[in-house]
């Protein structure tokens, strides 16, 4: 996978308590985390775009406060309405 290299100050990783050595895999995760916040790719991509298993990033998701499963209101209703096709 070709990679590019970025520069931060030093400075915001001590605000955000992260370190040097885990930067770049910690980066690509908030990256794929805003990403997948947006609707801009699906979590599979985004799990996949920061090379992390998907278990692992619904975790990272979900202890950043979002929901790791998206489901519309009307997805919801239809998951709790009951089916006559299973009596039939």
């Amino acid at each position: 996978m070709k990679t590019v290299n970025v520069e931060l100050p030093s400075a915001l990783l001590k605000a955000a308590n992260l370190e040097e050595a885990n930067i770049s895999q910690e980066a690509a995760r908030l990256l794929a985390l805003e990403l997948y916040r947006e609707d801009k790719v699906s979590l599979g991509r985004a799990a996949e775009l920061c090379q992390t298993p998907l278990a692992t990033f619904m975790d990272f998701v979900a202890k950043h406060g979002v929901p790791p499963l998206r489901y519309s209101f009307e997805e919801l209703e239809e998951e709790h309405r009951p089916t006559d096709r299973l009596g039939a």
